[in-house]
């Protein structure tokens, strides 16, 4: 999980975690916007704390976006299989709005309905970068939120692409961070509390469940690396929730195919002190260039789930890695399966695989020098100068836990930590040889005529 060098994010937690999170009153630099976004059933008070969402203020937050959320119109209401978005066309677009005092187009906020990133190209003669790949029009679905209106995969975000842009050099520095930490005392009084449990007979273990979150007591979120009021920060957090949740059967996947851990592991061979984690990883196929190095793709599904055995010591903490679990594996296998219609039902794992694709996107440009050979400023995209207007959020900053376990065989299983561990610097540095990709450069370049998007 450490990585010495390159762009590494990284969420981890333990034992018990919150719902999904609505994020209450977002602020905008330089422009309005929605007063509630919704990913989940909670809110974050000002404060930071977590509460629950009240379905009164689960409709105010569909009303507010479908308020502000239109729709792509013209040639944004088409499907396309490949759309190009030239950087420099963007940010004079940016520009131009803050210029005006205008908020950024819905056309610029959801990028032109961009749903993954697949080719990156470096037009020297036209001093310009341009990142593309397929885009669909965009609606909103009932839970508030803005997907596709083919696929149903959330759409990629000028937010997430300005903030992967300015965290490349922090992130080579010390690496993207989000923790979700118990106390030490708190495991110490759940291992307590655990070791008196003796069921009755026909006794639910549910029952127990008021017992264990007072004594594992609130856990304290932790983020560096990116703005901790980010929509990039707020998405690693939730994604990470979601995957705890529905492996630990506190929420249904939807899909018949990813049962929860707890169901594959009843009455398995469990050590008492052995906790499964998970996290979420980039899962790149490929990353290929042309032979000049002008074109570049980027190939496979973006995330991966991986899994190991923490062991936790009687003093509350990580003290080792116990023996796999093979049916933590297989869940870990299954999510990275079903990963892709996992996102339909959850936004949240497409919108964190679309922030991977725009990290590697990002750190190929600043690793590679794209933004020299192509003769390109990106100051506005890098946050040199002047500011794109991004929302702003009440960032979490603590979490009354919810619990989910089963009794095995050898033990108790109390559900997991894990997170989300993205090295793009590792991505760049796997790239090979491609020469069919230069005659794709030539047909993806912008015409006289073009806007900061077209269709290649």
């Amino acid at each position: 999980m450490k990585c010495p060098q390159g762009l590494q994010v990284r969420v981890r937690h333990a034992i018990c975690i919150a719902s999904m999170i609505l994020i209450a009153a977002p602020s905008f630099a330089g422009q309005t916007g929605l007063r509630q976004n919704s990913v989940g059933g909670v809110m974050v008070d000002a404060g930071g704390v977590v509460r629950a969402a009240t379905p009164a203020e689960q409709q105010q937050s569909l009303q507010a976006v479908r308020v502000r959320v239109k729709g792509g119109a013209g040639e944004l209401a088409k499907p396309a299989a490949m759309r190009m978005i030239s950087l420099k066309g963007l940010q004079q677009a940016i520009a131009t709005a803050l210029e005006t005092g205008d908020d950024l187009p819905e056309e610029i906020r959801y990028l032109a309905g961009l749903q993954r990133v697949q080719y990156v190209f470096a037009y020297p003669e036209q001093n310009d970068i341009v990142i593309a790949g397929p885009a669909e029009p965009w609606i909103v679905r009932d839970d508030a939120a803005v997907v596709g209106a083919i696929s149903g995969q959330p759409m990629m975000l000028i937010d997430d692409l300005v903030t992967a842009m300015q965290s490349v050099e922090s992130a080579r520095r010390g690496g993207i961070s989000c923790s979700i930490e118990p106390t030490a005392e708190g495991h110490q009084r759940l291992n307590r509390l655990l070791s008196k449990v003796h069921l009755r007979n026909g006794q639910n273990p549910k029952s127990l469940e008021p017992q264990m979150k007072q004594a594992f007591g609130p856990q304290m979120v932790k983020l560096t690396g990116v703005p901790t009021d980010s929509h990039y920060a707020r998405i690693l957090v939730a994604a990470d929730y979601q995957m705890k949740r529905i492996a630990m059967g506190l929420e249904p996947s939807r899909l018949a195919a990813l049962p929860s851990y707890l169901e594959m592991a009843r009455g398995s061979l469990t050590q008492s002190n052995a906790n499964p984690r998970w996290w979420m990883a980039c899962d790149y196929s490929a990353l290929t260039h042309s032979q000049d190095k002008l074109s570049w793709q980027l190939s496979g599904r973006g995330v991966k789930t991986m899994t190991e055995n923490d062991l936790i010591g009687a003093d509350g903490q990580v003290v080792g890695n116990a023996k796999a679990d093979p049916k933590a594996q297989r869940w870990a296998d299954l999510m990275t399966e079903n990963y892709g219609e996992l996102s339909q039902q959850f936004p949240v794992f497409g919108q964190l695989r679309n922030m991977i694709d725009l990290s590697v996107i990002a750190t190929l440009i600043v690793q590679e020098r794209l933004d020299e050979t192509a003769g390109v400023n990106l100051d506005l995209l890098m946050g040199r100068g002047t500011q794109v207007p991004v929302s702003v959020y009440t960032a979490p900053a603590a979490i009354s836990p919810e619990c989910s376990f089963l009794r095995g065989r050898k033990g108790w299983i109390v559900t997991t930590s894990g997170g989300v561990d993205i090295n793009a610097f590792e991505i760049i540095e796997r790239q090979t040889s491609d020469e069919t990709l230069g005659s794709i450069h030539g047909k993806s370049a912008a015409k006289a005529d073009a806007s900061w998007w077209w269709n290649g």
